[in-house]
């Protein structure tokens, strides 16, 4: 299920009194979404993120720790649709006497959903001992023991009447409508960066919720494989990801492979007899049919089942229609799960990285740069890399380079993959924070500037050496693989789709230099900020320009403007006269 929010943000009403000069309101999520001024109280720490970057003394957690954490949890955790009108109490009376119960929350996906943590494994046993198989009639169940169960009253008349119905968590983004009027209550464009990424992170349920969904499938994947383990990875767990994202998830079968010990004494090996087929890419396709088939006819919930096996990364593809996620499962796709680990680190480094990062995605969905559909277009992952490359080159830096994580690595960060050094640090601790204090609303502008002004035609972005280099090949775009050295993340993207990029970048710079002195009135009816560089250009860059050129401008704003025309004339024209395709724009 794509992710919404950010789309065409054009004609919409606009709060007038966002520049007034009061105190910017706390934020506090409640269940049920409403007005804006409900909305206003809502105040949550950002999953996963860090407050202050450098003032945060508390210890962070390594990757593999916030996994394994999450793993345990979502082994200890049940998925119970539920009648739409219940009694909270008795609900959780009901359940409790099956053991302890730590967490639960309540979402609505087609019909009302409880998830419930317990506080040890036995209870689901239990749980499940207590439960039986449905009669279908006319129809046939097949009798698979998940931990998705369906819970109905005996006496409906006697419970629907006793209490209203339960808060439900928000498990969407917010409204194209909704998002501009929280942006215009903002006091500066720091804050609505800050306020863009509270609204789209995910939150501690979506994210629950998400580990969950995995462990379902791992239940249904044991059925073949006994010891497998099935992974989030990507936008899910790298703290990148918004609400409404796809889950991709991996089938871990590496510790099935791996000889125990104590199986080993004496002067005989034991050995599973297998079938061999001829190559890893084979059996990769023999084991996803598998699932496949399995999530198919077995998985509850599982829908929309595609066996995408002939792919480049073969996958299987399908709807939990549950939890409202669309996933893609893969199998040891132990490359996208480090590229998962190091954004992960980046993320948490700096606080300015993820608000940063949102707000650019936002920018290019919003301006169709990104989509969900495989294409020409710049994908997340590259706009991210990009991100960071930008804060590698800062002065001081804000984010170090891959080279100098892998310096600060010990022997049990030692990581190869298919010959490939995957090595860098895992413990954050070690990273001394930077000294650098810019604003987001510098950063922001500065990033438009730096992009809009890029050698893409002879450069590339190394996110492990941290500076530009010489392209190895004729890619409109190429940023390197910082594992796959020899890859290209951005190969997809075309020649039309990077200038598009590059004449965005500069109008949005353009927009926020107007900002830095001639900010809208409190009383105006003008978007300002983030919402003016979100409206789609195609429908504001006329109006804009028109309004703007009636003011009067800054000397820095007419250098600006000058450097724009002197790239743009030398660019488009050879030495020759003729007119040549350029990637610098």
């Amino acid at each position: 299920m794509a992710a919404r929010g950010v789309g065409l943000l054009t004609r919409l009403p606009l709060c007038a009194r966002r520049r007034s000069r009061i105190q910017r309101p706390i934020l506090r999520r409640f269940s049920c979404p409403g007005t804006v001024a409900e909305d206003f109280r809502r105040e949550e720490q950002p999953s996963g993120s860090v407050e202050t970057g450098s003032e945060d003394k508390t210890p962070k957690k390594t990757f593999s720790e916030v996994q394994k954490e999450r793993r345990e949890q979502a082994q200890r955790t049940v998925l119970i649709h539920c009648p739409n009108k219940i009694n909270e109490k008795k609900f959780l009376k009901y359940l409790s006497q099956h053991g302890p119960i730590n967490n639960h929350f309540f979402y609505d996906s087609f019909g009302l959903y409880a998830v419930v943590e317990f506080g040890q494994k036995e209870s689901i046993d239990s749980l499940q001992n207590g439960t039986h198989t449905p009669s279908m009639g006319m129809e046939a169940a097949i009798p698979f023991r998940s931990r998705f169960f369906n819970l109905k009253l005996k006496s409906p008349s006697h419970q629907t009447s006793e209490q209203p119905c339960v808060r439900s968590s928000n498990q969407l983004p917010p409204s194209s409508k909704k998002l501009f009027e929280l942006l215009c209550y903002a006091e500066s464009i720091d804050d609505q960066l800050n306020i863009l990424l509270r609204e789209f992170q995910l939150t501690e349920e979506n994210t629950k919720l998400r580990y969950l969904t995995c462990s379902l499938v791992e239940d249904i994947a044991a059925a073949c494989f006994p010891d497998c383990t099935v992974r989030p990875f990507g936008s899910s767990v790298n703290t990148f990801g918004k609400l409404g994202c796809d889950l991709d998830m991996f089938l871990d079968l590496d510790e099935i492979g791996k000889l125990s010990t104590h199986k080993t004494l004496g002067n005989f090996l034991m050995e599973f007899q297998v079938k061999n087929v001829p190559s890893e890419r084979v059996a990769t396709q023999k084991i996803l049919s598998v699932i496949g088939e399995c999530l198919d006819h077995l998985g509850p919930g599982c829908v929309g089942v595609q066996k995408i096996l002939n792919a480049r990364c073969p996958l299987v593809r399908f709807s939990h229609q549950a939890s409202g996620f669309q996933c893609d499962l893969t199998t040891n796709n132990r490359f996208a799960l480090k590229s998962s680990e190091l954004l992960y680190i980046y993320g948490t480094l700096d606080f300015r990285v993820r608000a940063l990062a949102f707000s650019i995605r936002c920018w290019a969905r919003a301006h169709s740069l990104t989509s969900s559909i495989p294409g020409a277009w710049i994908t997340n992952f590259a706009l991210t890399t990009m991100v960071i490359f930008f804060l590698q080159r800062r002065s001081p830096p804000i984010l170090p380079t891959l080279d100098f994580l892998k310096t600060l690595a010990d022997a049990e960060d030692k990581c190869i993959i298919e010959g490939n050094n995957c090595t860098f640090t895992h413990d954050l601790n070690r990273i001394k924070p930077s000294g650098n204090t810019e604003t987001l609303e510098l950063l922001l502008r500065e990033f438009f500037e730096y992009f809009g002004n890029f050698a893409f035609n002879k450069n590339s972005i190394n996110i492990r050496q941290g500076r530009e280099q010489n392209k190895p090949d004729s890619s409109p775009l190429h940023i390197q693989n910082p594992f796959e050295t020899s890859l290209n993340i951005s190969k997809n993207v075309s020649q039309s789709q990077l200038q598009k990029f590059v004449d965005l970048a500069r109008e949005s710079a353009w927009i926020l230099q107007q900002e830095d002195v001639d900010r809208p009135s409190p009383s105006s009816n003008q978007p300002w900020g983030l919402a003016a560089f979100l409206l789609p250009s195609v429908v504001n860059k006329t109006s804009l320009a028109k309004k703007k050129v009636k003011k009067p401008a800054s000397e820095r704003i007419k250098n600006l403007l000058e450097s724009i025309k002197s790239n743009t004339t030398e660019n488009c024209t050879s030495t020759n006269g003729k007119r040549t395709i350029s990637t610098q724009t």
